[in-house]
């Protein structure tokens, strides 16, 4: 009987805050762009969507009052720098421990096949929600599906809302695409990161936000020059998971050795999937010639070392390191996963693109870089090109142009 009660709970909640927000509507002041808030799960760590979120920020943060907004606080300092003009917000702190009974209960409304359930808790959850009925103007970006759909359910009139989602639709359990599909009508802007992706959400979704639209990230400026194309390593950057397929990218790298013994794989990261790793490598002799290096502390200098870049991906969302692996003027050899890869490389132009899974063509594809020395310039130099595309100038103006037209009355 307990969840059928929570059910009924839930609908008497949401039903008596919809009554109160159509009170406050009457009499909300029209919107406004002064103040821009975004809600990361984690601030404080160093995924690419953080990254992203803090280059975003330090645009907005020009003409705007911006506070990224951290749902927990799991380390001290943030591993990114703050962006001038930021501030950053902790609503369920960790860092001394979780306290209190609530802090030890589920959390109720995020849907538990969501990838970041592990991180609520009750005390999170409610710490959540009453932030966002706090507020009272401005513009509210929320930038995974557990934020979205609490943003969605929860945010009060006068608050222009903003989803955004980066990943994919298909990479979601598939309750949590239930929810979405029902929910995501409410905001008043879904940003997706691809057209693939995009066409994917206009067909699913129940009702549509005033705006969906495609919004890709902007390539982040990394320390480190353009690379010189003279190192005989390869590299890749990503968290040391089951979705960044660096399992395939080793199998793989059995037939470049072959090949090209004097060749070396750098794959930078940290993770759960570091042991397993590690013992593929051992497992298939490619010690010294695979190396785990761990999570780089300078990308763009690593970046500048290598003469070649490999996404070995199972699933993306717009993959933000190929575009700074290309502003550092690195060749591209990636599997073409769901979604991203084959949005930003032009296969033959600025990068070679092979099928999902397929190891050996992705070995192939890698030896066709190292053995082609002019094809490895040209790829490398539109690659430049390709990732200049993608500039916060450019990308930014984008945002400012979408927000604008947002804060138009509704």
């Amino acid at each position: 009987m307990v969840n059928p009660l929570l059910n009924v709970l839930r609908r008497a909640l949401l039903g008596a805050l919809r009554a109160r927000d159509w009170q406050r509507a009457r009499s909300a002041p029209p919107p406004s762009d002064r103040q821009i808030r975004i809600l990361l799960l984690h601030a404080n760590g160093m995924g690419g969507t953080i990254r992203t979120v803090f280059n975003l920020a330090g645009h907005l943060a020009r003409t705007h009052d911006v506070e990224v907004v951290s749902v927990v606080r799991n380390r001290e300092n943030p591993f990114f720098p703050v962006p001038p003009g930021v501030r950053i917000r902790y609503l369920d702190d960790r860092v001394a421990g979780r306290k209190g009974f609530l802090s030890r209960l589920p959390a109720l409304l995020v849907p538990r096949d969501e990838a970041a359930y592990k991180w609520f808790t009750l005390e999170t959850e409610i710490k959540l929600i009453r932030y966002i009925r706090s507020r009272r103007e401005g513009v509210l970006i929320s930038t995974r599906p557990a934020l979205n759909l609490l943003t969605a359910l929860f945010a009060p009139p006068e608050v222009v809302t903003v989803g955004q989602e980066h990943l994919n639709l298909a990479s979601h359990q598939r309750p949590v695409r239930r929810q979405i599909v029902r929910r995501y009508g409410r905001l008043d802007a879904l940003v997706t990161l691809t057209e693939t992706d995009l066409a994917a959400y206009d067909a699913a979704l129940l009702a549509r936000p005033r705006v969906l639209t495609r919004m890709p990230n902007a390539v982040t400026r990394l320390n480190g020059g353009i690379s010189p194309l003279t190192g005989k390593t390869a590299i890749t950057v990503g968290r040391l998971t089951h979705a960044k397929g660096h399992d395939l990218l080793i199998r793989a790298w059995v037939h470049v050795a072959a090949r090209h013994p004097d060749w070396t794989m750098r794959i930078f990261g940290s993770g759960r999937k570091r042991d397993k790793l590690r013992a593929a490598i051992d497992e298939h002799g490619l010690a010294g010639k695979v190396v785990l290096e761990g999570a780089a502390t300078d990308v763009g200098a690593e970046m500048a070392k290598a003469s070649m870049f490999v996404l070995s991906s199972r699933l993306e969302g717009l993959p933000m390191v190929l575009l700074e692996a290309m502003s550092k003027g690195l060749p591209i050899v990636s599997f073409d996963c769901p979604t991203g890869p084959a949005e930003l490389i032009t296969n033959g132009h600025d990068g070679l693109v092979v099928d999902m899974g397929d190891v050996e063509a992705l070995a192939d594809a890698i030896c066709t870089v190292i053995e082609d020395q002019s094809l490895r310039h040209t790829l490398a130099s539109h690659a430049v090109k390709t990732a200049a595309g993608y500039d916060m100038e450019i990308i930014g103006k984008r945002w400012e142009d979408l927000i604008a037209s947002l804060v138009q009355p509704r």
